[in-house]
């Protein structure tokens, strides 16, 4: 390999890029890292959920006992306002510890951070890649700085900000968004997640600390004017939306909202180029898939590699490989949640009759539940 030719450079040190970077130098596979954010930007405070199949990455990675503030969830109740049809997924069922964890966005890209720099991965941070260009055996990543940086891979992790991303091959805007909070409630959590199906789209509690993450879904319009509720009339419409299985809802902290799209644009772009996480495909919120199917996207880059050839390195038969091994997981969990948030976002009678019948079949039948909560945990090879 050229000496000036880097042997894969990822765009975005977020938690998808980062991971990546730190499963190819337990490949042997050396990787140089673009952000295009500055080192000291401010902390994104969102909320993560974090599949136990996602813990098992962040462990070989040895960065899940660096994490702290972590909350397990350990049971899940699955219902639908006004109507029929309940389901309860529980890690002792599917014999796991948890069956997924609760944690700050902050806490996640801080640890990963840390574990790059004792890594002593090479990461540049406040360099932007205006765009890439692909060559037969190399491809450019020309950055707003005026410079070039030749790899034989270029990985894009940088959740579909970039200037370079292409137009989706499957795209729905939803006409929804989410509506998030911390809240408290009257009853402690136990370490039990809510998935409340409501006509105008899915309402989740996870628990946190010693409070529940809430993600409300609604209606643009709704949304803004749900957030900007004053808090006492803010937790009153959240009893009203979600009902009282936690008992009464004592406090909400500052609401913000984001909208909610499907983009996928898939893991194939140029020649010598991957996308991986958001720059790869954007789910909905529901049912918690689309940041895990983004880890295992940077493992499962990170596993290709180190089976390929030093020579064969970002080579189309490589990155087809790659691209087959990926597209069952991840147009599963595309197709997952968007059948949730069409099939559940309705107040169509029979299809709310059908709802009930399909949650009372998962809670009655445990060999169904155990395939739908692993799949949810493990993705595809679940």
């Amino acid at each position: 390999m050229d000496a000036g030719i880097k042997p894969v450079l990822i765009v975005g040190a977020g938690p998808v890029g980062a991971v990546c970077a730190l499963a190819l130098q337990q490949q042997g596979i050396d990787a140089h890292v673009l952000e295009a954010q500055p080192a000291d930007a401010r902390a994104d405070m969102r909320t993560l959920a974090l599949s136990y199949g996602s813990r098992l990455i962040l462990d070989r990675l040895g960065v899940w006992s660096a994490l702290e503030g972590v909350t397990p969830i350990t049971r899940i109740h699955i219902s639908q306002r006004g109507a029929l049809g309940m389901a309860r997924l529980s890690a002792d069922e599917i014999k796991v510890p948890a069956l997924g964890y609760v944690l700050p966005y902050a806490t996640l890209t801080a640890a990963l951070n840390q574990a790059l720099q004792d890594a002593r991965i090479s990461v540049e941070y406040g360099v932007a890649v205006e765009r890439i260009e692909s060559e037969l055996d190399h491809a450019r990543a020309h950055t707003s700085a005026g410079n070039t940086l030749t790899a034989s891979l270029v990985v894009v992790a940088d959740g579909g900000r970039g200037e370079a991303a292409p137009d989706p091959k499957i795209s729905r805007d939803y006409d929804q968004m989410a509506v998030v909070c911390e809240v408290q409630t009257e009853l402690p959590h136990a370490n039990q997640a809510f998935e409340r199906f409501t006509p105008e789209g899915p309402a989740a509690l996870l628990p946190k600390d010693d409070r529940y993450a809430l993600v409300w879904t609604a209606s643009n319009a709704d949304a803004e004017r749900i957030a900007a509720l004053p808090d006492a009339e803010f937790l009153t419409a959240l009893y009203r939306h979600f009902g009282g299985r936690q008992g009464q809802f004592l406090s909400a902290s500052p609401r913000k909202t984001f909208p909610l799209k499907l983009a996928y644009s898939g893991s194939e772009a140029d020649a010598r180029v991957v996308r991986i996480g958001n720059a790869a495909q954007t789910l909905h919120p529901v049912a918690g898939q689309g940041f895990n199917i983004g880890l295992r996207d940077a493992w499962e880059l990170a596993s290709r590699c180190g089976d390929t050839p030093v020579e064969a390195l970002g080579s189309s038969a490589m990155l087809a490989a790659y691209a087959r091994g990926r597209r069952v997981d991840v147009l599963g969990g595309v197709g997952f949640t968007d059948f949730l948030v069409r099939v559940f976002s309705n107040d169509i009678a029979p299809l709310r009759h059908a709802r009930g019948l399909g949650l009372l079949a998962l809670e009655a039948f445990p060999p169904l539940k155990s395939f739908v909560a692993r799949r949810m945990i493990f993705g595809a090879r679940g």
